[in-house]
């Protein structure tokens, strides 16, 4: 008897002991990732600077929440978590999913040409649908890449009024045939929700999505009224910063012009994950990857793209709007979830979220570090300027057997490293170039997960 009991006690102990191994490597483990994800903040958000609020979910709980920086320059206020951004177009996420929750109440089809909705569109005999607006692939031009845009941004219009300004525009190619960021699109969306719904687009996603969800910190935009916790919007011109400029809210409205918070938008990434305001079949229409009428992926749903860190598939989308800047990740794999809200125009946090979910994830991009050994002479080989499709020229220099790239104006210059004899490395991993020579003209491929350019060698450089 005694013998079982000393067992029994043996076991138990060893279960405590493991189980307090486990605990303790994950402390360590969140430690670790706190520390990593305070470094890339800072490094990009000054204590005495315009702000950043920061959220990191996995499986709906809490890794990492923080703020760093200034909520209000002129008042000198800390940015914190709570702190209320413009999200600008992440708003196009509520609005596909108001346009779905209508789809299931059978109020529309996705197929349904827009002038069953509005009479008098001209779509000089297209036939454009519901679901081209919502995959920016109807062709029709985008208020905000039109020049006199400017001339009526401070000019609040109601929805059908400013649908004139833009729907007589030459199309900008057939419906289906192209897929091109859209914001008119959007905006009609908005309008259809009004005229299916009977309610206008705030009071919507006001009262069917924020009420339901318990989003108490999320708004339809709005310059007068008083929003608690809310930061203020900058700019940075010539190095200083400014206000930044005014822009009527009924002009983004359904293509941009919701307010958040980032322990709202987790709420409602969880919403979405748990099919709360539609069923499961519904919102895998929006996490869809579509494609165009020659059958190319367009890598965009409904209100959400699709992307990739490092191999794992990603569901994204950020925003911009005078002032605030924006970006949310969700890796579905992991059910991780990363915000970020920014108050001043210039300062994305598109690749720091990115970089802070593959921490998240564990698939970092790799630190600075030579996976092969290069001699002076074979990096030598790809000194000099090289201008790029943007216009834009990056210098490569070598001091002391180092390799450095600077963007030709900016005081800045990033060491490289090789990774192959014609592949380098950012020190963060998150940037990559990659040289090649031909019958003795070089060209360089700069890019990240994201972006690819293709520059051309205009001269040595010493």
């Amino acid at each position: 008897m005694k013998t079982n009991q000393m067992k029994n006690q043996i076991q138990i102990k060893k279960v405590l002991f493991f189980s307090l191994c486990f605990l303790l490597t994950s402390i360590i483990s969140a430690q670790n990732l706190e520390s990593k994800i305070d470094e890339i903040l800072k490094a990009q958000f000054k204590s005495n600077e315009t702000g950043v609020s920061a959220l990191v979910a996995k499986k709906g709980n809490v890794l990492y929440r923080k703020a760093f920086g200034k909520a209000n320059l002129e008042l000198d206020v800390n940015m914190k978590p709570e702190n209320v951004f413009e999200v600008g177009s992440i708003t196009k996420q509520f609005t596909a999913v108001s346009i779905l929750m209508l789809l299931e109440e059978g109020k529309l089809s996705l197929e349904d040409d827009i002038t069953k909705f509005i009479p008098d569109y001209p779509t000089k005999g297209k036939q454009i649908t519901v679901h081209h607006l919502l995959t920016h692939t109807s062709g029709i031009k985008s208020y905000t890449s039109m020049r006199k845009f400017s001339e009526v941004m401070t000019i609040d219009e109601s929805p059908l009024k400013f649908i004139d300004f833009f729907k007589n525009e030459p199309m900008d190619f057939e419906p289906g045939e192209q897929y091109k960021y859209n914001n008119s699109g959007y905006f009609i969306l908005g309008y259809i929700v009004e005229k299916v719904s009977g309610m206008s687009y705030p009071k919507f996603v006001e009262e069917r999505i924020f009420k339901k969800l318990n989003m108490n910190s999320s708004y339809y935009g709005s310059h007068t009224r008083l929003i608690k916790n809310r930061a203020t919007g900058y700019q940075k011109r010539n190095e200083e910063f400014v206000n930044a400029q005014y822009i009527s809210l009924t002009l983004p409205y359904a293509a941009g012009s919701i307010m958040s918070n980032v322990d709202d938008m987790l709420q409602w990434q969880t919403a979405i994950s748990n099919n709360t305001l539609v069923q499961k079949e519904t919102i895998d229409k929006a996490f869809t990857n579509y494609t165009l009428n020659n059958g190319k992926k367009i890598n965009y749903g409904y209100g959400w793209s699709f992307n990739e860190i490092n191999g794992v598939p990603t569901i994204e989308h950020g925003g911009a709007i005078p002032g605030y800047r924006s970006m949310g990740v969700y890796v579905q794999s992991e059910d991780v979830y990363v915000i970020i809200f920014s108050n001043c125009g210039n300062q994305s946090p598109t690749n720091t979220a990115i970089k802070i979910a593959g921490l998240a994830i564990n698939k970092p991009f790799s630190k600075g570090k030579s996976e092969v050994s290069l001699s002076k002479e074979e990096q030598q080989k790809w000194v000099g300027a090289y201008k790029f499709e943007d216009g834009g020229i990056r210098v490569i220099t070598m001091e002391n057997n180092q390799l450095y790239s600077q963007r030709e104006g900016s005081s800045s210059k990033f060491k490289i490293y090789p990774t192959s004899p014609n592949n380098f490395s950012f020190e963060d991993g998150f940037y990559t170039y990659k040289f090649s020579e031909k019958k003795g003209k070089k060209t360089a491929i700069f890019q990240n997960r994201i972006k690819k350019e293709k520059g051309i060698h205009m001269s040595n450089q010493s």
